[in-house]
């Protein structure tokens, strides 16, 4: 029996507001299957738009000078950032930091096309905690104590990562939660350099170009700053669209 053009396939309240995870063949592109979420009532993302996703990881990682590099990512999202560090032979580890429980479950149940991938791989990490918390806490010394409640108490935050790629926010300027949005200062992206190696990159998608106060910020905590165009056709509104990876990298101690 083949399946039905359409499918709700999870439905959920979140912190965040009305979470769905839902199904659909493109009638106008033969039938193609489309996976796609909302998110409070708005478009979150497609499985046919994800060039943006996947470049995070190809611009960021290939900066990283590490032999086994271990990477953090922010927002799992259908997996696509995951996948494509996971390509890198250098990666050793992949840790994935999402908010929503329901996402993760997504991949642990299969309900997407990269959750029997990603959970399988040995080298991947799916943890539900709050991305922005965890890095707002400063990066415990080897041998340091953590106090009780510390947001980066578990041992998967005791060490610091070659690499943090970020996206869950649509950019710093139109966020998901306006909690966020002290992240995106100068001393919330000073802490962040706390949780990467020397020489460690850290790289943000976004939507929008970025704000040249974001730019100034990391400028101030990070030692080198670079805007890359993700170009891409998006077959879902049949037309060439663009969003943005800035990418900035700590200083080297060699």
């Amino acid at each position: 029996m083949s399946m039905a053009a359409f499918q709700e396939l999870d439905y959920g309240m979140t912190p965040l507001g009305e979470l769905i995870l839902r199904r659909r063949e493109v009638l106008s592109l033969d039938r193609a299957e489309v996976f796609e979420v909302k998110l409070d009532g708005e478009f979150l993302m497609s499985s046919l738009v994800n060039d943006a996703e996947i470049a995070l990881a190809d611009f960021a990682l290939p900066l990283v000078a590490c032999d086994t590099c271990d990477v953090l990512v922010g927002g799992l999202g259908l997996g696509y950032t995951a996948q494509a560090a996971l390509a890198f032979e250098k990666v050793a580890t992949v840790t994935v930091v999402e908010y929503l429980e329901r996402v993760i479950s997504w991949h642990e149940r299969e309900l997407v096309p990269l959750g029997r991938w990603l959970t399988q791989d040995a080298r991947c990490q799916l943890v539900h905690d709050d991305f922005f918390a965890v890095v707002g806490s400063p990066a415990r010394q080897e041998g340091e104590t953590a106090a009780p409640g510390d947001a980066a108490s578990t041992s998967v935050f005791s060490k610091r990562f070659h690499a943090i790629l970020l996206d869950i926010d649509h950019s710093p300027q139109c966020l998901l939660h306006a909690g966020h949005g002290t992240f995106y200062k100068t001393d919330g992206l000073k802490r962040l350099t706390d949780h990467l190696h020397s020489g460690g990159v850290f790289a943000l998608w976004s939507a929008d170009p970025p704000e040249p106060s974001l730019i100034d910020g990391l400028d101030n905590a990070f030692a080198s700053v670079q805007v890359r165009e993700s170009k891409f056709y998006n077959p879902l509104l049949d037309l060439d669209d663009v969003n943005y990876i800035v990418i900035a990298q700590n200083p080297s101690n060699n």
